[in-house]
């Protein structure tokens, strides 16, 4: 079995008392389909963890203004007619929010989601990270035109060694590092031993066991820094171990204390952590639906909540230039006028969408010509789909249009 939709016979994944052999989430295949259908709600129970504590007061009040739009339709990747509601099945979702003028427009849960599920949010912790840097950049504690040894010394050893925090922030250094996920031997590998996702296996007992001891090791660059992007989930770990660096804040506490505290969330989040208690910034955080769309409205917002300015609003708007012009033919595949700023990625450098992703179909969509949020948790049976990611695209834009935004 491959996976399963949710329109589909669901298997007894860890079902049981005991839970079958078959039937059990190992550490080895819990990010594998149809695994990962379970454990993806459930890292918790596989990984461990940090706590990203929310505020202990009231939540930020999202109102609800439902919606008719399942039936809504668009045409497809590949040219056929496709509804939402057939949208969101075929891309096996787990939760979907959209929130429009300020209010809840659909809220949709499937496969066992609850509206207090924590789900993992892969790549979209890129996106959460970097905001906490935005923060800090904007108090005068970080300067991206400086070198990022600056705040990390010992990357002077390294391949950043001349690299800016800017070029870390925007995937921009000429740091060699394979992001090629089904590759046995690659970088990213690599990472997921050294961050405790993946077992070490016979052969590779010489792979770092934490991420800070891969960062330490990554010597080779394979471009001058600045001169290409080219995705690289490391880059957001250096980056939060600058943030560490500054601040003397281990990162869960850290996104708990600048903003999870601050944004209304009304459920804890937390990080998978690496043996040395890191929590892992490029793909580890884990939140629910809501609350990430509340994270989502304040970066629509401009940075605020009410009247508190989170974020600096001249980041929120650096975000959405996507200034620096590189991007890849790859990239360009599904996003022509694409960019890619400060671990965000821009849909189009036109309309200032921005849009944090995660593999495996993890999204915020933050569209200020819409004034529309939209989050979707999802568990893809393969890493990438650009015809999975183009559909949810087209399916949002059709909403928007449903509603006269367009």
């Amino acid at each position: 079995m491959t996976s399963y939709k949710n329109s589909e016979p669901k298997p007894p994944i860890m079902q049981g008392t005991p839970v079958p052999p078959e039937w059990r989430i190992t550490h080895q295949n819990w990010d594998s389909p149809p695994w990962n259908r379970w454990s993806f709600q459930n890292v918790r129970q596989i990984l461990p963890t940090a706590p990203v504590h929310a505020a202990r007061n009231a939540p930020a009040e999202l109102e609800s203004d439902p919606k008719e739009l399942a039936d809504v339709t668009f045409t497809a990747w590949d040219g056929s007619d496709m509804s939402v509601e057939k949208m969101l099945d075929e891309t096996y979702t787990d939760g979907f929010v959209v929130v429009v003028d300020g209010k809840i427009v659909v809220e949709r849960y499937f496969n066992a989601m609850t509206p207090q599920t924590l789900h993992l949010a892969q790549s979209v912790s890129k996106s959460v990270v970097s905001t906490v840097a935005g923060i800090l950049i904007g108090r005068g504690l970080m300067d991206p035109t400086k070198p990022i040894s600056d705040y990390l010394p010992e990357l002077k050893n390294t391949g950043w060694n001349g690299a800016l925090l800017q070029h870390v922030l925007d995937m921009t250094s000429g740091v060699k590092f394979g992001e090629q996920y089904t590759a046995p031997d690659s970088d990213i590998a690599k990472t997921d031993v050294a961050a405790g996702w993946k077992p070490m296996r016979a052969d590779t007992a010489d792979w770092p066991t934490c991420i800070w001891d891969q960062i330490t090791g990554l010597k080779e660059t394979d471009a001058a820094h600045g001169a290409r992007f080219e995705y690289r989930s490391i880059e957001t770990d250096v980056l939060a171990h600058a943030l560490e660096r500054v601040t003397g804040t281990r990162l869960a506490e850290l996104v708990s204390r600048e903003l999870w505290s601050k944004i209304g969330a009304e459920e804890d989040a937390c990080f998978t952590v690496d043996s040395a208690g890191y929590a892992l910034a490029d793909g580890g955080f884990n939140a629910t639906l809501r609350d990430f769309a509340r994270f989502g409205l304040m970066h629509l917002n401009n940075g605020k909540v009410g009247d508190e300015q989170i974020v600096p609003a001249d980041w929120i708007a650096d975000i959405r230039r996507g200034p620096h012009g590189l991007f890849n033919d790859t990239s360009r595949e599904l996003l022509p006028n694409g960019q890619y700023r400060n671990q965000f990625w821009v849909e189009d450098a036109s309309r200032q969408t921005v849009m944090c992703v995660g593999v495996f179909g993890q999204l915020i969509y933050i569209a200020p010509e819409y004034n529309m949020v939209a989050v979707k948790l999802s568990t893809w049976p393969d890493f990438l789909s650009n015809e999975f990611k183009s559909n949810t695209l087209r399916g949002l834009h059709a909403i928007a249009a449903a509603l006269g935004k367009s």
